[in-house]
């Protein structure tokens, strides 16, 4: 194909591929290893898939593809996690003093 080859769509409607084992793996890791842990589902674009935001009591995140708002309802239910939709509810606080904290972290660095 060209160089402005189109890509082929992975998941249902988007270009991005759908939530796999190793997704799910990682955010139970998260959660059992982090404090005070809440999700934040992110609604499926054009682009991606849904994906989950989990947020720690200290502000550190991260991001992984789910089946769905079912599938992140579910581990929220599973692992006493609870989950707000951040159309709905906006990113807490405490993940934005977390990025400007590593953002100063490495200017230090360099």
């Amino acid at each position: 194909m060209g160089l402005f080859g189109r890509k082929k769509k992975q998941g249902k409607g988007t270009l991005d591929r759908a939530s796999d084992n190793a997704d799910q793996r990682h955010l139970i890791d998260f959660i059992k290893t982090r404090v005070g842990v809440e999700a934040y589902l992110e609604p499926k674009t054009t682009v991606t898939e849904t994906t989950v935001m989990l947020i720690a009591h200290d502000g550190e995140w991260t991001r992984r593809r789910v089946d769905g708002p079912a599938g992140a309802f579910a581990l929220g239910r599973k692992y006493n996690t609870p989950v707000y939709e951040v159309a709905k509810t906006g990113y807490p606080q405490r993940k934005r003093d977390y990025d400007a904290r590593r953002k100063l972290e490495q200017q230090g660095r360099h």
